[in-house]
């Protein structure tokens, strides 16, 4: 059976057809970020540290580390900081260390930049997973001896030269490239989590069968674990979180191992808040004498005033149950458990009364 190992100093993470599904929290990322880019550039990494503290919390397996950042602030001063080739090497260093620093999760260092790459291998502890590879023969040549010397798992998308193609059998047949390319270098296919690349379903809508018959063939021809940008089915439609829910069991079922995806339902911020509580008050409505915010998200099912896990854990955690891959469905319990209220954590020890 079909098993990648992905190691921190202290924890381990399989994926594999015969494991819990693994989430790979995407949250380290300051592509599409740009509160995130903007502390970076000024040294500032508590949100990077706050993310993986809070993806952690919500069941992520795995954390996901992108260094994809430009200094557009200190291009002026030095035009070198509009380059990543500059800019993510040493970024990419200092982000593996400060999330070691604070979770004992496993990593997986996400960059195009292979400089990037090799930094984030030597400051990583344990065994990382590499994201990404390509088809492309330039970067074949620069990662897959990375992957090598480094010995460590790699993450390869099916795209190559010609872009990424609509034809399911051509990203099977990249996807195939990659793999016998790897076991040239004397890299074990076990060690290959094949990214078939999900389309917007919204754009294409065989995209789901697309990728379910993807991944069943990538599972029993090449013997390959798997994984995906799971929000990329939903891209651009109404309710995404609705269609990922539906995605990722589906997605389970067909053979896929891993998803790299948001675990995290974001916390309702100060200005809905306020919102919220300005429409309750027109309406007339009385709240109890000192509710306080997070009992009134709640009340009014708007969700929490913390980040938690998202419904999209919710969907994984019951197809884990329903496969099998939570034996006694003990993972499932403890998820849905309520926490104890304070002052009722612990159980009663006095002597019962009579009466």
């Amino acid at each position: 059976m079909t098993r990648t190992i992905v190691e921190s100093k202290t924890k381990t993470a399989i994926i594999g057809f015969d494991q819990p599904f693994c989430v790979i929290g995407e949250r380290i990322n300051p592509t599409g970020r740009k509160i995130l880019a903007e502390e970076l550039e000024r040294g500032d990494f508590s949100r990077v540290e706050a993310d993986a503290l809070a993806q952690t919390a919500a069941g992520a397996t795995i954390l996901d580390v992108n260094s994809g950042a430009v200094f557009s602030n200190k291009m002026a001063e030095d035009p070198r900081y509009a380059d990543n080739n500059f800019v993510e090497p040493p970024l990419m260093k200092e982000m593996i260390e400060r999330v070691q620093a604070i979770v004992d999760t496993p990593l997986c260092i996400d960059s195009s930049v292979p400089g990037a790459l090799e930094n984030g291998l030597e400051a990583a502890e344990g065994r990382p997973l590499l994201n990404s590879v390509t088809g492309e023969e330039e970067r074949l040549e620069l990662v897959l001896p990375l992957v090598k010397k480094y010995n460590v798992p790699v993450v390869a998308i099916s795209n190559d030269d010609t872009g990424i193609s609509e034809d399911p059998d051509v990203r099977f047949a990249v996807a195939k490239k990659i793999v016998e390319r790897a076991a040239d270098f004397g890299i074990p296919a076990h060690d290959i989590v094949v990214d078939p690349l999900v389309m917007p379903i919204g754009a294409m809508g065989t995209a789901g069968l697309q990728v379910f018959t993807l991944v069943r063939r990538l599972r029993e021809e090449l013997g390959v674990n798997t994984t995906c940008g799971a929000s990329n089915i939903s891209f651009g439609l109404p309710n995404r979180h609705g269609i990922n829910n539906a995605f990722l069991p589906m997605a389970m079922t067909a053979g896929m191992t891993s998803a790299i995806m948001n675990p995290i339902a974001l916390p309702v911020g100060p200005k809905k808040l306020a919102e919220k509580k300005a429409e309750v008050e027109a309406a007339g409505i009385i709240l109890p004498e000192g509710m306080d915010d997070e009992a009134f998200v709640q009340m009014f099912g708007m969700g929490s005033t913390k980040p938690r896990a998202g419904k999209e854990m919710e969907a994984i955690r019951a197809a884990n149950f329903l496969t099998d891959n939570d034996p006694s469905g003990g993972e499932w319990i403890k998820f849905n458990r309520v926490p104890a209220k304070a002052g009722e954590g612990r159980a009663r020890t006095g002597r019962r009364r009579r009466g």
